[in-house]
């Protein structure tokens, strides 16, 4: 015996698909924090780039921080190395990051 039709045509399995993907990526964007998307796509997201960029800097502060507390925990000895100069230099970088990423204003 063949299983019921859940849906009368293949019209509204599409339909129903479509709805069912739309409210999974609505609620990814809830889980995220994220604004809704502008209704048309040509219309930039300012305000969803804005949360990003603020997501961004949040991660790049909490990388800053383990990297400075990582470098105080090594000896003297490492720090003067050239694996600390390196180290250094990196952490130097990533802060330049940084403060270029604070310099945006999207608001």
């Amino acid at each position: 015996m063949p299983p019921l039709k859940t849906y009368e045509n293949n019209a509204t399995r599409q339909a129903a698909y479509r709805r069912r993907k739309e409210e999974a990526r609505r609620l990814e964007r809830e889980r995220k924090g994220l604004p809704d998307l502008p209704p048309i796509p040509t219309i930039p997201g300012e305000r969803r780039w804005a949360a990003m960029i603020t997501e961004a800097t949040a991660l790049l502060n909490t990388v800053l921080q383990e990297r400075e507390t990582y470098y105080d925990d090594r000896s003297e000895s490492w720090q003067e190395s050239e694996k600390g100069d390196d180290f250094q230099e990196r952490t130097d970088n990533t802060r330049d990051v940084l403060d270029a990423l604070e310099a945006i204003d999207i608001a």
